[in-house]
């Protein structure tokens, strides 16, 4: 139990469930709890999981900064989406002006790189320089992780067991190379490679692909993933596109992957008759 004079804890939240379920298990680990919802990404429904809910913009992080030092906010988690696309649109810039803080991230720290692992490893350095340290997105969901083994009643066809082992080579290369996370195989052939456009549309492309249906997804974290943000997400919708898509089982990297609403989501996967397991990454402590 935290002490009643511990700062409370800043939660920025993106897009989807996981915001909701770190703001829940905060609560439930004593923590008061602050929410900076980005406007246009994050759910209402915080605020009535928060101490104190406001709203700030994407790409205003001198903002966020006077958010938590003014509640004397030292800790702080990162968690939910944010659609990477926005800031390639057209009216990018007139939609999502940066303050001075972002800029300088923007268009001087990650000027020559802006892969999200390079972006996010920039802000978690600005929020430190401002003496706020950005804990594991995890720290308070941790029993929504993925867990090695099969996790549903709905065993692994048979057709998908040397898929398995092809895909999991293959999205771990794609990630080492930070293309992607997620691969679609078939019977030893690649029919896709997740991109800057994320799993539920790779998958809906997957499925137009390979009409045959039967395929398999595989998806894994980073080779360094810093489970301060971006941890590998998938959810009942990843589920229902899948099924729409054609895919009849689901690999997921045990410990380093969040499963939206656990046990609700491994039920509608036996529902839909998609299997779902966990394989740990080579070197990786056991969970079990």
């Amino acid at each position: 139990m935290t002490s009643a004079g511990e700062p409370p804890l800043g939660l920025i939240a993106g897009d989807g469930r996981l915001p909701l379920l770190a703001a829940r298990g905060a609560r439930r680990a004593g923590r008061r709890v602050v929410v900076l919802g980005i406007r246009g990404f994050a759910s209402p429904r915080l605020a009535g999981l928060a101490d104190e809910f406001l709203w700030v913009g994407l790409t205003r992080v001198g903002a966020w900064l006077r958010a938590l030092r003014r509640r004397g906010i030292r800790q702080a988690v990162l968690v939910g989406g944010v659609r990477k696309r926005e800031m390639y649109s057209p009216w990018r810039f007139w939609r999502h002006l940066p303050d001075l803080r972002t800029a300088r991230i923007w268009y001087g720290k990650v000027r020559r790189d802006r892969r999200d692992n390079a972006v996010l490893l920039a802000l978690a350095e600005e929020l430190a320089s401002e003496g706020v340290e950005l804990m594991s997105s995890v720290e308070y969901c941790k029993e929504h992780l993925a867990v090695e083994g099969l996790m549903t009643r709905t065993p692994v066809p048979a057709a998908a067991g040397g898929d398995l082992d092809f895909g999991w080579r293959i999205a771990r290369a794609s990630a080492d190379l930070d293309i992607g996370q997620s691969v679609a195989v078939h019977d030893g052939d690649i029919i896709a490679v997740e991109a800057i456009e994320g799993t539920d549309e790779m998958i809906l492309r997957a499925g137009r692909l390979c009409p045959r249906a039967g395929w398999t997804l595989v998806k894994v974290a980073r080779p360094r993933q810093d489970m301060r943000f971006d941890v590998p997400t998938v959810g009942p919708e990843t589920l229902r596109n899948l099924k729409a898509a054609g895919c009849a089982c689901l690999l997921l990297e045990a410990g380093r992957t969040l499963i939206v609403d656990k046990p609700v989501t491994l039920e509608l996967a036996d529902r839909l008759g998609i299997a779902v397991l966990g394989r740990r990454a080579e070197g990786a402590p056991s969970d079990r």
